[in-house]
Parts: structure tokens; C-alpha cells; sequence
């Protein structure tokens, strides 16, 4: 069977790489992606290895990388995606690759700490200039009275007294929004209100220079009288990092100083624009280098570590690998090393070399099986050269999803959102794409397209479109044969507004629906009850066959593996446990659709009813038989054979076990690698021990109790409990009419 159906054979390789070649060599192999290295140097610690110092410079390049994907993102602009497969760069070239991205990262550097400089500057000093244009009030006027005036005081200044050197001063800034209530009650209860403070919002929005984002500063005029109070106002407002200017009380002055900071802020404005652009200059050198550095630094990353997985020889002239390879691979794997040895004038070579360990499993995917496999991949992977069950997946999957989601209208919905995704697979900005949500549905897109696709196939048998019936073809009922034969009169149809049509009744029914649900059934009461039935029916008959079709794969891998008696021991009995009780389930089933006719459906007996009977090894007067002989083929199946075949298959693995128990015992200590095949019969021995307990507790109570007077094994005390469940057999069971 190809690779798809059955993991490829794998052979173990042993490479000897000439020392000047070793990079070249796994850089191709990487490429190619040939072969799996395996770790000869287990022992050895990651620092002490003979690349540590190559995979550090890497890394160091790394974190560099990682600086300026941030800086770019910072700055709003995307990264493209690098052209074409580029290969690791040869390592002459690391110390130049190095150099270039510790220079050109020092330069984003330097200039993003110019801006942000710049841009705290350049918000001082919008500060000030609203803190200068901001009119205040009565609070300007203050500023060129020589102390406190009211009503009362006189017109002419005493020639003495406490007022004489009091002189008003004021402090002028701009506090965020949010701090600006409580600076006020902190400033009116710390100077006990021997201040004037007075608060208004700016009229335009300011960018912060930290975060960008576009804040409405309130600007500050604290007056007060008094050198301590003056103290006071300037630690509080240090503590709310306000942004204190200095207030000019001359008109000339403050107009002068209004005038040099608009002047100043437009002359930074242009030094800052200066300086965006050659930001967006270094920028656009950094979407340049980034990806195609980003992929080649990883790629070299990758061959450091590979080669440290290789042990040296002891000539230290070439390096020596084991890696898994598969058996189709390896021609070409030999003519890649001679390929990339052949400039050192020492050929690699590469021979197969025998291995006791297991194998890893290979599985070649490509872009449509790649999600199937994933699923599969999740369960577990399967052991090496094992039957590969993905390829069944791609149908078992999305149809067992359509029985559960059956719906023409969101079933093709479903499909055209896939089908766009598969058409729109080749563009870059689709690839490019980084929402993580996104990324999930475009890998699952040819698993969306099979879901949807079967969603609608599954949708027209339930005859359901976004949850409404439609009508297709002409019913299979006929209301009119029911009015015309019944009788219905008006005083009738007023009496009973729910009415049943009676398959009986000749030309009531007419035949079954051509494809999928008949659409009348939507309008019946009993809708929800038929479909359950229906469906559930249709799940059970289902999932058996899905059952019984991975035990049939299961042969497939005890024949490839010379496994003769898993067939006996294992195959065989699931099959008869699975086929001789569900499967005969399937076919009462199947019986009672195609043998019950519609003269018989009242009185049809319940499957159900048959499937419990025949564990209790008990029959139901009440419960007709299906069809002649019933119980004899009943208890054939549930009686004899699983008992026959439990006591030989326990025999058996006690006979298995015991042999290879003692193979075990001269083998010594060698480690097996196939696993317990016995595992799975251990609850048959638990079963045999619990039954031979429970038989000798038996024992013992009839001995204890051989005084006592003997019980009938037929009678048994009267509960409630069990009087109902007495009266719940006897009564027959009602069958749902028709719709």
C-alpha cells in the first residue's frame, strides 16, 4: 500500500560528513527535508557541545530580529513575506549579517530616542502655550493689585500695618484630567484655604508623547499670599507631576513669551518631521532586511543544532550522524551529500546500518490530506508501518458531521465560505495573514468544503432548509382521500382541531417520498418524536458499521506484522461481541422497517423491549415476536457462543501468557519492544476471579443459612418498587399514530 494508506518504511542511516563540508551538507538535507537526526551526544550537556558558541551568535541575532519586528509594528507597517526559498547563509557570512543588524538597530535606536525627545519637547511647550493663551478671569486682573482689596478697605494705604508687604503671586500649569479634582481638594485643605485656584479644560487635544494617544489636558492658576503657602502649592504639585510654568504678570511680557514658545514649537515641528522621515528611511531599510534575515538566521540556527547531534571522529576530519531516512529517499540522499561534499574534494557517505528500536512513523501529506491527518495526528500517532486511517477520514469525518448539522441553507454557506478560501489559497495577502482565527479556518479549509458539501447532502434527506421544511416533490399523503372517507363534518373539525391521518384508509398514503423526509411531517405534532426516532435509529446503524470497520483495518496490521494470532485472540472475538449484539440490533431494525406493514403498526413490538429481554436471558408475554422462532436465534446469540468462545480465549492466553513467561525467564533482562499483547484479556481474568468469589460467598451463605427455612428462588418480597416494575411489564406498549 502507498504512503498515504500505511506509514513508508524507514531505514536508519549512518552519515560521515568531511569537517569542511558537515554545514553545506545538513543545510541541504534541511532543505530537502530528508532525514530525521538522532542525538549521539545524549550525554553531553547543551553548553559543552561544539557549536554552542555558533547557535548563541544565532540566537543573540535573534533577539535583535525580534527588536526591530517590534519597532516595525510599533510603527504601524506590515512585513512582506520573503521571496522565494532562501538557504542558510554560508558562515563567513554570520560576522557581516551581524554586523549590519547591530548597526542598523543602534541607528532605529538613536533616532526613535531623537523622537521621543523631541516629542516630549515639542508637548512641553503645547503645554505653555496653553497654559500662556488660557484667559482666567478675574485671576489676570488680580495680577497687578499690590495685595487684597474689599469694599470695606479704605482708599488710602495706613502707614503701617500687617497687609504692608503682602503681594500676590500665582503658579500656572497643566494636570491631567483625571488628577485635576482631587489637586484641588488636596491644595484647598493643605492651605487651609488661604488660595484661589481656578481650573479649565483645553480646548484642543494634545498627543501623548509615551503612548500616542490623544488626551484634553486641564490647565491651572493657583493665586495665594505668603512664602509657605507658596511652598506647599509647589511640592503638591510636583507630587501630581503637573507640568509648572513660569506666570508673567506684565502684559508685554507675557505676550513676548506667548510669542518665543509659538515660535520655538513651530521651529521643533519641522526639526520633528525631519526626523519621522528619516525614521520611516531606516524603517523601510528594516522591512528590507528582516524577513529574508529572520528565515536564513533560523535556518542556520537549525544546522548548528543538528550538528550538534553529531559526534566527532577520532581523526577530527569528518563528523559522524545517524539519522532516519526513508527507503525511497536514500538515492537521493546519497546524491545530495556527493553534491554538496564534492567542493571539499572528500565525498559524504552514507550507508544503511541495522537498528533494534522502532522506527518513527512517516506520513507524506500534502495541502488537501494535511488537515485530516492533524485530526487523526490528535488521537495519537500510530506506531510505524501501521494502517494509516486518515484517507477514511476525509469521508467518515465530514459525513458524520453532516448527520449532526444537516441543513441545505447553513450547509451551503458553509461550502461557498470554504470554496472562496480554496480559490483565494494562492494569494499573498491571504498567506500573510497573522489573525489566529483566521489561520485555523484557511488550514481546515478542504475539511470546511467536505463539511458543508455533505451538510447539504444530509439537509435534503432531513428536508431541512435553515431550519424549514421545503417541498420539493408532490407529498405522500393525502388530506383529501382522509376528508372524503372519514366523515369530518364542521361540527367535528370545531371539536378537534388536532386531526390524525390514518394510513389505513385506503389512498390516505400513497407511497413513501421519493428522496428524504416527506415535508408533511413539519406540520405534525409528533415531528420531534419521528426524527429522534428516526435519527437515532440511523446513529446506531451508523456508528456500529464505523466500529466494525476499524476492527477490519485492524487485520490488515496483524497480517502486515506476522501477528497470525491477534486474528484469533482479538479480532475475531470483537467481531462476534460487536456484530452478535449490535449487530443484531441493525438487523431487528432493518426487519421492523421493511417486514411491519402499515396494517401491523399498532401492534408492533418494541425492538427495544427484545434488545433487554435478551440480557436478562427473559421473555415479555406482552411483547409480540418479530418474526417465527425469535427467542431460539436470541439465545444463541447471547447465551452460548460468548461463553464458549470467553472460557477458549481465557484458556488460550493462559497458556500464552505462561510460555511467554518463561521465553522471558531465559531471555534474562533484554528489554522487549513489542508491546503486551495479554493487556486487553485481564478483565476476562478479573471476571473469572469475581465469578468464582461470588460463587464460593454463595456457598458459604447456604451453609450459614441451612437452618432457616428454604425460599423459592421465584418468589421475592413485594415493594413498591417492585410491584411497579411488575405492573410496568404487563402493560402493553402504545405506538404514535401517524401524522
Amino acid at each position: 500500500m502507498g504512503s498515504m494508506f500505511r506509514g513508508e518504511e524507514v531505514a536508519l542511516v549512518q552519515l560521515f560528513l568531511p569537517t569542511a563540508a558537515a554545514y553545506t551538507c545538513v543545510s541541504q538535507l534541511g532543505e530537502l527535508g530528508l532525514v530525521e537526526f538522532r542525538d549521539l551526544n545524549a550525554s553531553v550537556s547543551a553548553f559543552q557541545r561544539r557549536f554552542v558558541v555558533d547557535v548563541r551568535r544565532c540566537e543573540e541575532l535573534e533577539k535583535t530580529f525580534t527588536f526591530l519586528q517590534e519597532e516595525v509594528r510599533r510603527a504601524g507597517l506590515a512585513l512582506p513575506l520573503p521571496e522565494g526559498r532562501l538557504p542558510a547563509p554560508p558562515p563567513r557570512d554570520l560576522l557581516r549579517i551581524q554586523e549590519e543588524t547591530d548597526h542598523l538597530a543602534q541607528e532605529l535606536r538613536d533616532v526613535r530616542g531623537n523622537q521621543q525627545e523631541l516629542r516630549a519637547q515639542l508637548h512641553q511647550l503645547q503645554l505653555h502655550e496653553a497654559v500662556l493663551g488660557q484667559s482666567h478671569g478675574p485671576l489676570m486682573a488680580a495680577a497687578h493689585t499690590d495685595g487684597p482689596s474689599s469694599e470695606r478697605s479704605p482708599l488710602l494705604p495706613p502707614p503701617g500695618g500687617p497687609q504692608q508687604d503682602l503681594k500676590v503671586s500665582f503658579v500656572a500649569g497643566a494636570v491631567e484630567p483625571h488628577k485635576a479634582a482631587a489637586l484641588e481638594r488636596l491644595l484647598w485643605r493643605a492651605c487651609r484655604g488661604f488660595l484661589i485656584a481656578s481650573f479649565q479644560e483645553m480646548e484642543q487635544q494634545l498627543e501623548d508623547p509615551v503612548t500616542g494617544e490623544p488626551m484634553r489636558w486641564m490647565t491651572f492658576l493657583i493665586s495665594y499670599w505668603g512664602e509657605q503657602i507658596g511652598q506647599k502649592i509647589r511640592k503638591i504639585t510636583a507630587c501630581f507631576h503637573c507640568h509648572v510654568f513660569p506666570f508673567l504678570e506684565q502684559e508685554e511680557a507675557w505676550r513676548e513669551a506667548l510669542r518665543q514658545v509659538q515660535q520655538q514649537s513651530q521651529e521643533l515641528q519641522e526639526v520633528l518631521g525631519e526626523t519621522e522621515r528619516f525614521l520611516s528611511q531606516v524603517l523601510g531599510r528594516v522591512q528590507q532586511l528582516l524577513p529574508a534575515g529572520q528565515m536564513q538566521i533560523r535556518k542556520m540556527k537549525a544546522v548548528y543544532l543538528a550538528l550538534n547531534q553529531c559526534s566527532v571522529s577520532s581523526t577530527l576530519k569528518c563528523l559522524i550522524a545517524e539519522a532516519w531516512c526513508a527507503v525511497r529517499d536514500l538515492p537521493t540522499l546519497q546524491q545530495v551529500l556527493q553534491d554538496s561534499s564534492s567542493e571539499a574534494g572528500v565525498s559524504a557517505v552514507a550507508h544503511r546500518i541495522p537498528c533494534q528500536d522502532m522506527p518513527p512513523t512517516l506520513i507524506r501529506t500534502n495541502r488537501f490530506t494535511a488537515s485530516f491527518q492533524g485530526i487523526v495526528d490528535a488521537y495519537g500517532v500510530g506506531r510505524y508501518q501501521e494502517v494509516n486511517p486518515a484517507p477514511y477520514t476525509i469521508i467518515t469525518f465530514p459525513f458524520l458531521f453532516a448527520v449532526m448539522f444537516g441543513d441545505v441553507g447553513h450547509g451551503l454557506l458553509m461550502f461557498l465560505f470554504a470554496l472562496a478560501m480554496v480559490l483565494a489559497e494562492n494569494l499573498p495577502g491571504v498567506k500573510a495573514a497573522q489573525n489566529e482565527i483566521w489561520q485555523t479556518f484557511f488550514g481546515g479549509r478542504y475539511l470546511l468544503l467536505l463539511m458543508g458539501l455533505f451538510s447539504v447532502y444530509t439537509g435534503f434527506i432531513y428536508n431541512e432548509c435553515f431550519s424549514r421544511a421545503t417541498t420539493i416533490f408532490p407529498s405522500g399523503w393525502s388530506v383529501a382521500a382522509m376528508v372524503n372517507q372519514s366523515g369530518w363534518s364542521d361540527a367535528y373539525l370545531a371539536q378537534h382541531p388536532l386531526l390524525t391521518l390514518d394510513p389505513n384508509v385506503s389512498g390516505v398514503f400513497l407511497g413513501p417520498y421519493p428522496f428524504g423526509i416527506d415535508p408533511i411531517w413539519s406540520l405534525a405534532t409528533n415531528h420531534l418524536s419521528f426524527l429522534n426516532s428516526f435519527k437515532m435509529k440511523m446513529s446506531v446503524i451508523l456508528g456500529v458499521i464505523h466500529m466494525a470497520f476499524g476492527v477490519v483495518l485492524g487485520v490488515f496490521n496483524h497480517v502486515h506484522f506476522g501477528q497470525g494470532h491477534r486474528l484469533l485472540l482479538e479480532t475475531l472475538p470483537e467481531l462476534i461481541f460487536l456484530l452478535g449484539l449490535f449487530g443484531y440490533l441493525i438487523f431487528l431494525v432493518i426487519y421492523k422497517w421493511l417486514c411491519i406493514t402499515v396494517a401491523g403498526s399498532a401492534t408492533a413490538p418494541s425492538i427495544l423491549i427484545h434488545f433487554i429481554n435478551m440480557f436478562l436471558f427473559s421473555r415479555s408475554p406482552t411483547n409480540r415476536q418479530l418474526y417465527h422462532r425469535q427467542w431460539c436465534s436470541t439465545y444463541w446469540w447471547s447465551w452460548p457462543w460468548p461463553l464458549c468462545l470467553s472460557c477458549c480465549w481465557a484458556h488460550l492466553c493462559t497458556c500464552c501468557a505462561s510460555s511467554a513467561s518463561a521465553r522471558e525467564g531465559l531471555q534474562g533482562d533484554r528489554t522487549r519492544t513489542r508491546p503486551n499483547l495479554w493487556t486487553p484479556l485481564m478483565p476476562l481474568r478479573v471476571a473469572g476471579v469475581l465469578t468464582r468469589r461470588r460463587q464460593g460467598a454463595l456457598g458459604m451463605k447456604r451453609k450459614l443459612s441451612s437452618s432457616s427455612p428454604p425460599r423459592s428462588s421465584c418468589t421475592r418480597p413485594s415493594t413498591p418498587l417492585n410491584s411497579a416494575l411488575d405492573a410496568s411489564r404487563t402493560q402493553p406498549p402504545t405506538c404514535a399514530s401517524g401524522p
